[in-house]
């Protein structure tokens, strides 16, 4: 389980993240709202370590990871899909997949598992394109697969459906959905699609001015018409 205890950050002189708090269960999807500008990103950036926090306390497991560097928090056991993807253009589709593995024995990263391509079935018949040569759509699917590939307790998604066609956007949600059902992963979900969230949310924190103003199950949200809280 991740937990974040009453975290802080500025930027210069703007108070960011003020005091957030919240807990993302193992087996559950944790999606966190908000307009543009209220922190959502620079909340997932502190979690990975990108970000230092100036107070508070990031737990997972029950161990403080709140000084770690990303590549500790890696180790641990997060992944992070950040917005926008980043994958490597010019390597292949395998060749992206395998850099998410670097924290394993050579002999373990020398091979794709064959459950991620069960995932993403396009990313199999593709696996030898350079990264660079898929679609938008495609590219977020490599991206998570990449993350997927560190074997995490906690993977991060910031705003995965940015830019997607609706039929992947569909693949992904059922993916998400696959991955929490498990039960041996907690799922972090930054999400401007406010449909495609309340679908996939167990437990929603929605933040506005850096604040966490409101926070509670997935079935709750239309009753507490967290739609029109965090409408644009």
């Amino acid at each position: 389980m991740l937990q974040i205890n009453a975290i802080n950050q500025y930027y210069g002189g703007s108070h960011i993240l003020r005091d957030v708090t919240l807990t993302a269960p193992i087996g559950e999807c944790s999606v966190i709202l908000g307009r543009n500008g209220v922190g959502k990103t620079t909340l997932l950036k502190c979690l990975m370590g990108i970000l230092p926090i100036k107070s508070g306390q990031i737990m997972l497991d029950d161990k403080d990871i709140s000084n770690q560097s990303p590549e500790q928090r890696v180790h641990q056991g997060l992944a992070y899909v950040p917005q926008g993807r980043d994958i490597f253009s010019t390597l292949t589709v395998e060749e992206n997949i395998l850099i998410g593995m670097a924290k394993f024995s050579q002999s373990k990263a020398s091979k794709v598992p064959k459950h991620l391509y069960d995932l993403f079935p396009v990313l199999n018949e593709m696996k030898h394109r350079r990264g660079g040569d898929l679609s938008g759509g495609q590219q977020q699917q490599l991206a998570i697969a990449r993350a997927l590939a560190s074997e995490p307790r906690v993977l991060i998604l910031d705003e995965p459906t940015e830019g997607i066609q609706p039929s992947i956007i569909k693949d992904i949600g059922r993916v998400i959905q696959d991955l929490a059902s498990q039960g041996n992963m907690a799922i972090v979900l930054v999400e401007q699609f406010y449909e495609f969230a309340e679908e996939l949310a167990d437990n929603y924190t929605v933040l506005s001015r850096g604040q966490v103003v409101a926070q509670g199950r997935g079935s709750e949200m239309a009753a507490n018409n967290i739609q029109q809280l965090v409408a644009i």
